[in-house]
């Protein structure tokens, strides 16, 4: 009965991850040759056709033409704009046509996506029909890679960008600074890449490695062919070394265990610094929003109580705590940003500093303290759920493993948990709250020195969050998944993806870069 339940669910639902909101199999099949011709109906379609028209070439080694005459049968890409639906797509196969619906180009785009999901995952090119009707449970659909700790480059961003399309994934939080290493190019402060890149976590002797604004302004717009935004974090007042090796005279301090770890807040010179990287930052990132961290700064600021500087800006701003000075330094950078029509990201312990919601979007991460996420939905903020436990990707996922992190030595983030939030948090009185944008995992690379170890601990755990993140809840089912996900595995396989299976031993944790 088992193995007839199993087999049954597998008829029923289109072998793509995320499974789309609605879906009904047809009959027909399409069979795709050279003589299936391609047609963009709308002016905006013309750029997502060729980019659907290079990928199934790299898929199936099928060159096809675009509004070919008399051919055999077709697929049609067009635009129906439909009100608060800008990421929905409809799918309507038959014989000898496929049209590719989108209610906005980046809907057309995730229509696209399936369509390729569903001829990649078919050995032959006789593709079986379906009737979709699909849209996001959530606009944010995130995946954060941490660079400062190990460096991993232009090459592999980019194929990790390629995965977060092919899963409709659409955010990427980009990690560039923090105590090991400083990953972006400053014009104003060359320092910055030249002497704050060198080392990483595990090499802190490492050759300075960093992206040229070039290479970002070329990172940014392959994502943007890709509808993914990137969110660029620079963080701060704590985990700051990187750039005080390189200009330590706005070094706020640390401890031992966290040198040089803060920005001096106490110091005006830092404003201007601070102000003149994130205006260039601003620049190349053209979202609009920019991560600030805040988080952990408590680590690092003691050394504060002993600059002269910090105790005159106390007395002058009728501060009476570290936590005041801290909060106030927050509050200031990010008026900047919004002085400049720049939105501000912040990690949760942020939401002490009182910063405008309107503004202000929060991270919540630590699941212990469940506090935070609600005075974040309390005070007004946009929030998004990564929790450590379980969209921490750099922790375990599964008993064997012998790197990497466990919370309290105990709990890990096997694949069954990622799949099984966000409805696993207990969000009953903040279910029907907008202010949840959405989810995202995040990889932190402290025991990630190689691109085999990186895609060891995202794959498949990123097929996982991105269903939890596009597929409503009511109509999730693990064992439907992990059934799906066995194509996925072979075009893990194809593109040398060296994914979590039990063929496949743990890569070692903090080693040099490939």
């Amino acid at each position: 009965m088992l193995l007839l339940s199993t087999s049954l669910v597998k008829a029923q639902t289109p072998g793509i991850i995320p499974l789309p909101s609605s879906y009904k199999k047809a009959d027909d099949s399409f069979n795709l040759s050279e003589l299936t011709s391609l047609s963009a109906q709308d002016k905006q379609a013309v750029a997502i056709v060729n980019t659907f028209r290079l990928e199934l070439f790299r898929m199936k080694n099928l060159a096809l033409n675009v509004d070919q005459r008399s051919p055999v049968n077709e697929i049609r890409f067009e635009i129906k704009p439909e009100k608060n639906a800008s990421e929905g797509y409809s799918l309507l196969m038959h014989n000898k046509q496929i049209t590719v619906r989108g209610n906005s180009e980046h809907g057309l785009f995730n229509g696209a996506q399936t369509l390729l999901q569903l001829i990649a995952k078919t050995q032959s090119n006789q593709i079986s029909c379906w009737t979709i009707e699909d849209r996001p449970l959530y606009a944010w659909r995130g995946l954060m890679l941490d660079e400062s700790r190990h460096f991993f480059g232009k090459a592999y961003v980019k194929s990790l960008l390629d995965w977060m399309a092919f899963y409709k994934l659409n955010r990427f939080h980009w990690h560039l600074t923090d105590e090991p290493g400083w990953r972006i190019a400053i014009a104003r402060y060359p320092r910055l890449a030249l002497v704050g890149g060198i080392g990483s976590f595990s090499d802190s002797t490492a050759s300075s490695t960093y992206y040229t604004q070039s290479d970002i302004s070329e990172i940014v717009a392959y994502a943007n062919e890709r509808f993914i935004q990137i969110i660029p974090e620079i963080d701060m007042p704590g985990h700051a070394s990187a750039a005080n090796r390189a200009y330590p005279e706005f070094s706020g301090g640390g401890i031992k265990e966290h040198p040089n770890f803060t920005f001096n807040p106490g110091n005006e010179s830092t404003y201007d610094y601070i102000s003149a990287i994130l205006r260039e930052i601003n620049v190349l990132f053209p979202e609009k929003l920019i991560h600030i961290g805040g988080d952990e700064v408590s680590f690092g600021r003691e050394n504060w109580n002993s600059l002269p500087a910090v105790k005159s800006l106390m007395e002058k701003n009728h501060l009476s705590t570290l936590d005041d000075v801290e909060h106030y330094f927050t509050r200031r950078i990010s008026d900047s940003l919004t002085s400049w029509n720049t939105k501000t990201a912040v990690w949760d312990e942020a939401v002490s500093a009182n910063l405008n919601p309107a503004q202000t979007t929060v991270f919540w991460w630590r699941q212990d303290h469940p506090e935070k996420l609600q005075a974040a939905l309390d005070g007004g903020y946009n929030v998004i759920l990564c929790p450590r436990l379980p969209l921490y990707f750099d922790f375990v996922q599964q008993e064997s493993d012998k790197f990497g992190r466990r919370w309290d030595h105990r709990d890990f983030n096997p694949l069954e948990k990622v799949y099984a939030f966000p409805q696993s948090l207990n969000l009953a009185a903040k279910k029907d709250d907008n202010h949840i944008l959405g989810i995202q995992a995040n990889l932190w690379t402290e025991t990630v020195g190689t691109t085999q170890r990186a895609d060891y601990l995202l794959f498949p755990r990123i097929a996982a969050v991105a269903e939890s993140a596009w597929t409503p809840g009511a109509q999730k089912n693990y064992n439907d998944f992990v059934n799906r996900l066995e194509s996925d595995k072979i075009l893990y396989q194809k593109a040398h993806v060296y994914y979590c299976t039990p063929d496949h031993p743990e890569p070692v944790g903090a080693a040099k870069n490939d």
